[in-house]
């Protein structure tokens, strides 16, 4: 009888792989550090505007930044928690990796 997975309540695959790209990887460790604006990834990044905005959306369709408008510009963030939820499920796979070394299928 086939083991049933339970699912989380959002698709880690989807978010790891919008954290794994290079470019995106870059932008979430800069905004640790401070909100800022696309034009300032621009300038930080060396990439066009088209492509750091097209990060952008990935990274805010993965649930991982927001926005905030300030009069023309809108500044990002990290959305509270985003980075957590990632790295509890890779930690509650870590906790129950060996739990049972010795459990296994019988083959087809």
């Amino acid at each position: 009888m086939p083991v049933r997975l339970a699912l989380a309540k959002y698709e880690v695959p989807d978010t790891l792989r919008a954290i794994a790209e290079p470019m995106r990887w870059r932008i979430i460790n800069a905004l640790t550090q401070e909100m800022l604006c696309v034009c300032h990834l621009v300038d930080d990044l060396g990439a066009s505007q088209p492509l750091v905005s097209h990060h952008i959306r990935v990274l805010k369709d993965a649930g991982l930044i927001i926005g905030t408008r300030e009069g023309p510009w809108t500044y990002y963030s990290l959305a509270p928690g985003a980075l957590d939820r990632v790295g509890h499920e890779i930690a509650r796979l870590e906790s129950v990796s060996g739990v049972s070394k010795r459990a296994r299928r019988a083959c087809c």
